[in-house]
């Protein structure tokens, strides 16, 4: 066994080979994603300025990755409390927990204290040389004082995806007296241990610029922090927007869960999803599949309600989806899932066709890294 349990969900990477598939399985998913985005964006489906700032919160995920790697390069070769050994959640995630993101933040705090009484990488690694030339050992403690130093070093770099991920805003235009934004955000959600990005594009009918509101801007932010749950539906978060901040119109309000990964080598799934990955049989490292959701709210029309005993308030009437009553359920406009995956999953998958996947578009990564979009 390479891991083990903890819960029912969660399990750690004992193994350094093991642990070192791991990362280098993500690495790889998320250049994929970029890729998708990019389609996405080719389509006219995210906007360049939403394909942009999706592609921001894609690499940071890809650098806390690289980071975790780093951390736990020598896992199982170290005697010892550390570096200790990642926990992912293997269940309905396949992503570590949301405890390693809380953990990294801390570190991040303390990372120049770190690097500042540490060895350069370049002196560790000619030590590590003179060590195997003169001593003939295996210089273990001062590979793992490297992987450390690395570790901090992208810490202390900075543009990683963190816990949390407070709002910024994107000026996009300006008219009829009314600016627009884009205001984005994102969250590891610790419920479901997910990276989940909010998108949010809305009118700005203030005296002042947004962004630069100290009267509201410090008050949208932790608003909108506060509503970043994933059991809250988006009707409940923009309708309570629209109602907090009269001079704020949300337009449209947009959630991307980035995940489940899938993988025969290190999750337990359940349904159709763990026979196509048994029997695909896919080499080490093309063993996968990450599922790509997008919930979508658009606002349908405008009413003006009164405010007060003479004032009226504009306030959004948002679409729900009609079909089978699922806009009620969602609280969405659409919701829309995806599914990436190498070729030889969604080759079994096309030939088992299992039921609920013919409204799933796939993305399918071919050789090369090119990714064929099928619908």
């Amino acid at each position: 066994m390479t891991t083990t349990s903890l819960t029912d969900d969660h399990a750690q990477l004992y193994d350094t080979a093991v642990a070192r598939r791991y990362f280098a399985k993500f690495d790889r998913i998320t250049g994929h994603l970029a890729r998708v985005a990019a389609d996405l964006e080719s389509e006219g489906r995210l906007s360049r300025v939403e394909a942009r700032m999706l592609g921001q919160y894609l690499a940071a995920l890809a650098a806390s990755f690289r980071a975790l790697s780093h951390k736990y390069l020598m896992t199982g070769r170290v005697e010892g409390p550390l570096p200790g050994r990642l926990t992912f959640d293997r269940h309905e995630s396949g992503f570590p927990v949301a405890q390693e993101l809380m953990v990294m933040a801390n570190d991040a705090q303390q990372a120049a204290k770190h690097l500042s009484g540490m060895a350069s990488a370049a002196d560790l690694k000619d030590r590590m040389v003179r060590q195997i030339v003169g001593d003939m050992t295996i210089p273990t403690k001062l590979q793992f004082a490297l992987s450390q130093r690395l570790y901090y070093e992208a810490l202390a770099a900075g543009g990683l995806f963190w816990a949390r991920n407070d709002p910024d805003a994107q000026w996009l235009a300006e008219a009829d007296g009314r600016r627009r934004y884009l205001v984005h955000w994102a969250v590891y959600d610790s419920q479901v241990n997910l990276p989940v990005v909010y998108l949010m594009e809305l009118e700005d009918s203030g005296r002042k610029p947004l962004p630069t509101d100290d009267r509201r801007w410090p008050g949208v932010q932790a608003h909108l922090m506060a509503q970043s749950l994933g059991g809250l539906k988006l009707l409940t978060i923009a309708t309570g927007f629209d109602t907090d901040f009269a001079d704020l119109h949300p337009k449209r309000l947009r959630r991307i869960h980035l995940g489940p990964m899938y993988s025969h080598s290190f999750t337990l799934q359940s349904g159709p999803i763990s026979d196509v990955l048994a029997d695909a049989r896919a080499e080490a490292g093309m063993d996968w599949a990450l599922v790509w959701t997008i919930e979508d709210l658009v606002a349908d029309r405008v009413e003006q309600v009164k405010e007060g005993w003479f004032g009226t308030v504009e306030r959004q009437i948002f679409a729900l989806d009609p079909f089978a009553g699922r806009g009620a359920d969602t609280g969405a406009s659409k919701t829309e899932r995806m599914i990436i995956l190498p070729e030889r999953p969604f080759q079994v998958l096309a030939e088992k066709n299992p039921p609920g996947f013919a409204d799933v578009r796939k993305f399918v990564v071919g050789g090369g890294g090119r990714v064929i979009s099928y619908r």
